[in-house]
């Protein structure tokens, strides 16, 4: 059991984020694990051809056969939403030495420890190189596969549970934000406490005087419970499953592109206007669009109207707002000739 003991002060410097590089790395859970994660697989099955041009075998080893991962893969956030390429550029200038400690850490899987795979095997004694290497995988991951319509949906999904925390908290407080976070979390008399029912997570819980670091809470679409950080410097960090996590694949269903098609669609229009298409299935405004993709309205803007020029979505008018929906041709476009 861990406890957080916080003063008034720490709940008043307690902020909440999320982190792309986090989600990128913990979205291999998905592919190893598909029961534990069901709302993922439509996207995973979109993508599958542009992830086998990919350094999978290394990608696949961020996790351990026992889910745990090496620390220096996810480091603590540095504000409530940074961007990927920065923390990329963080992960391949990890120190070698925290590199090496960090992955063989996660294959000794507290007590029930895994041989290291051969494309780890073959780094470990080289670390830096094995920062590097990972470093560029990820990147490519996230620009072939997360990037183009996978990212705008989750980063939806977790700005709304932000958002939703953040009401919890002026309306009920911390007794009433804690209560509702995740079951394994308690809060009494100023004492968060965190039960993980992991034997190895059991064996090294402690508390943890904040002595006003404040907290981070971090919200994630592929934990399956709570979970803390106290390895770091900086607040101790808690992160939990993101509310909302299980309607990623809504809406979905015959109009995920398939891989080649979403690959082409890329090629054809470009990413940020290939990730517009697939998000409007359903009608849009582009005040909407912009809060979910987390850029201007100006820059959607653009991108709508050279959609609707080319004939790829239809625009309906309702009072004030202009709602753009794709057109057959869209439809048609995004499910690669087979709308």
């Amino acid at each position: 059991m861990f406890e957080f003991r916080l003063g008034v002060d720490d709940l008043a410097a307690t902020w909440f984020g999320y982190s792309a590089l986090q989600e990128a790395v913990l979205s291999m859970r998905a592919r190893l694990w598909p029961g534990r994660y069901p709302e993922q697989q439509p996207w995973i099955a979109g993508w599958q051809e542009r992830y086998q041009t990919l350094d999978t075998a290394l990608l696949e080893s961020m996790i351990a056969p026992v889910g745990f991962v090496p620390d220096f893969l996810t480091p603590r956030p540095l504000g409530p939403r940074p961007d990927f390429a920065t923390e990329v550029e963080r992960l391949a200038a990890t120190p070698a030495e925290v590199v090496r400690a960090d992955v063989l850490e996660a294959y000794r899987g507290g007590g029930n420890p895994s041989p290291l795979p051969p494309v780890l095997t073959a780094l470990i004694d080289d670390p830096a190189a094995l920062a590097v290497r990972l470093a560029e995988a990820l990147d490519a991951y996230w620009t072939h596969c997360l990037a183009p319509a996978w990212w705008p949906r989750a980063r939806s999904v977790l700005e709304a549970d932000i958002a939703y925390r953040g009401r919890m908290l002026s309306e009920r407080g911390a007794e009433g934000l804690f209560a509702d976070l995740d079951a394994r979390l308690t809060w009494h008399a100023g004492v968060l406490r965190l039960v993980d029912p992991h034997p190895a997570v059991k064996a090294v819980g402690t508390t943890v005087d904040v002595a006003g670091r404040g907290l981070v809470l971090i919200p994630t679409l592929f934990g399956l419970g709570a979970q803390t950080d106290v390895t770091q410097a900086g607040p101790p960090l808690v992160c939990y499953p993101a509310r909302g996590k299980a309607t990623m694949a809504e809406g979905l269903g015959a109009q995920l592109p398939s891989a080649r098609a979403g690959a082409a669609l890329v090629g054809l229009i470009g990413a940020p206007r290939a990730r517009l298409l697939v998000m409007l299935e359903t009608p849009a405004s582009t005040t909407e669009l912009a809060q979910r993709l987390g850029v201007t309205p100006g820059a959607v803007s653009r991108h709508l109207g050279a959609l609707a020029a080319a004939g790829l979505l239809d625009r309906t008018r309702h009072g004030h707002r202009v709602l753009y929906r794709r057109s057959r041709l869209g439809n048609a476009l995004v499910a690669g000739g087979d709308g």
